[in-house]
This record gives structure tokens, sequence and C-alpha cells, in this order.
């Protein structure tokens, strides 16, 4: 039995895909039942509830084999690494109850970010709450995901720009969550591996912010710049938009780590899933600025 939290995400949906034409069968957990598409609800357990809650994850633990683990984001969480740490609880306490024998979960890529890194750090604290458990632990690492752009496609539609507060010329590592998936189910369906080990996971190209520029320009054909915004800025742009101040602050630690080469080394060391940029964009981007 393959249970995967976080069914109708970006990556979890993606996952649940790829397993439904195997022969394991799959448990998932999710808070709205009729949110799930009926191929993937007619085809897959349901456990109703949040993950966040021991008895949802024992019941739905039982007798699991493998679990695929994400920590949604909350933006109104007042408190970023706690979020994290408090979703991780229940996991570890089912785990070790129900004997699960494998976890696969969403971590991050990065080098010396284990503290004053936002986001990025609270996923490595999730990570050694996991690993201390015992189970066999395989932290897919990625980068950037393309999927972030989406947020911005009003700005790209109307005004031609998109924003962060890196600088234009720094290159960032990324990744379509569609090649984390494909490595998520690679790793649920295999059972040889053992230990604990993280797993970067890429696109083949590595853009500076001005080069994905260069690419939108190309692939929506009309003008599309990168805008650098200053830092206050981004966070004020955050609590616009509801984020917590906790939750802001988190991201703007994150973009700082970012900016001080904190996925450089993996980046150059991780096996490169398939999709390009420019590909995500003409897929994914493009439909969804003409929609």
């Amino acid at each position: 039995m393959l249970v995967i939290t976080t069914p109708t995400g970006q990556i979890g949906r993606q996952l649940v895909d790829g397993l439904l034409d195997g022969e394991e069968p799959v448990r998932v957990i999710v808070r709205d039942p009729a949110r799930l598409p009926a191929h993937v609800r007619d085809r897959v357990e349901v456990v109703q509830g949040s993950h966040r809650h021991l008895d949802v994850v024992m019941d739905a633990f039982a007798g699991a084999d493998a679990v695929f683990w994400v920590v949604p984001p909350d933006p109104r969480a007042e408190n970023v690494e706690g979020h994290y740490v408090d979703y991780t609880r229940s996991a570890c306490q089912a785990i070790a109850a129900r004997g699960v024998e494998r976890v696969v979960a969403v971590s991050t890529m990065g080098r010396g970010i284990e503290k004053n890194a936002g986001q990025l750090s609270a996923s490595l604290a999730k990570d050694r709450m996991i690993m201390d458990t015992g189970v066999h632990y395989r932290a897919l690492q990625p980068p950037a995901f393309m999927e972030n752009l989406l947020w911005q496609v009003a700005a790209i539609r109307d005004q031609g720009a998109f924003y962060w507060p890196q600088p234009g010329d720094r290159v960032v590592a990324s990744v379509a969550t569609r090649d984390i998936a494909a490595k998520a189910t690679e790793l649920l369906l295999d059972r040889s591996w053992s230990g604990q080990e993280g797993v970067p996971v890429v696109s083949p190209d590595a853009l500076s912010f001005d080069g994905m520029a260069q690419v939108l320009s190309e692939v929506l054909g009309r003008p599309v710049r990168y805008q650098q915004l200053p830092v206050d800025t981004y966070r004020a742009t955050m609590l616009e938009h509801g984020a917590s101040e906790a939750w802001a602050q988190g991201l703007v630690d994150m973009a700082l780590a970012q900016i001080k080469d904190a996925y450089d080394e993996d980046h150059r060391v991780a096996s490169p899933g398939p999709t390009t940029f420019r590909q995500w964009c003409e897929e994914v981007l493009r439909p969804a600025v003409l929609a």
C-alpha cells in the first residue's frame, strides 16, 4: 500500500496519476474528497482529513509500505518552522507505530541553510525529524519550482513583467513539478533502496532571471522583462496578499539564501530531469497567460 499526502497539490496530483497505472494499491489523505478528479476517486482508497492530525495519519498509515509526505504551505502560519514541525510530528509517531518501511518527502536543495533561511531551514528540520525515526528515507531536493511563475500570470500578461528580490543576472536553479512527481513515483515503486539520502531534482538548464525573461518573450511572442524588487517591497507584497509576518519574513530569508549561492553546489551534482524551462513555458505557462 502506498499512501499519498496532498493528492490535489501541484506535485501530489501528478504523482497519483503516475501511480494509477501500476499494480500497487494507493491510499490518499485529503480534506475534501470532492476535489479529487473522478478517475482518481474511483481508483484509490480515501482517508478524509488533515495529515496534520495524528488520528488521520494513524488510520492512513495502517498497512502502508511507503508514504509520500509533503508539508503544505500555510501563508497564515505564525511560526514557519513550527508549521513544518507540527505537521511532521504526527507523521513520525505514525511511522513508528505502523511500521512504515519507506518515506519519500519533498524537501529542498541547498547548502548552509540549516538556520536563518526561512522555509528552507524549516524543511530541513522536518527531514531531521523523519530521519530520527530510523525509517528508510529519500528527501527529494528541488530548487525553485517553475510553477512559482504561475502566481505572476497576471503581471506577465498585463504588465509584461515578473518580479522577485533576486538580481536579474543571478542564476537560480529551478525544476518543473512534473519532474519531482516522476522521481517520487520511481522511488515509491522501487522496494530495493534503503538508508537515508537526499535526491537533488533539477531541470536540464539553469537560467538567470533575465534569461528566463528572454525565454518568456520568445515563447509568448511579446516582450517580457524581469524586475528586481527591493526586499522591503517584496515583504510588503506578501503581507498585502495575506501572509503572516512570520511567513513573509521566511520568504525574504529564503530569497536571501538563494542570492547567497545556496543552490549552486547541489545543482552542479544533480542528475537533471527532462523538462527544460522553455518546454515548461510552452506547455504550462503560455496556456495560462492566454487563458
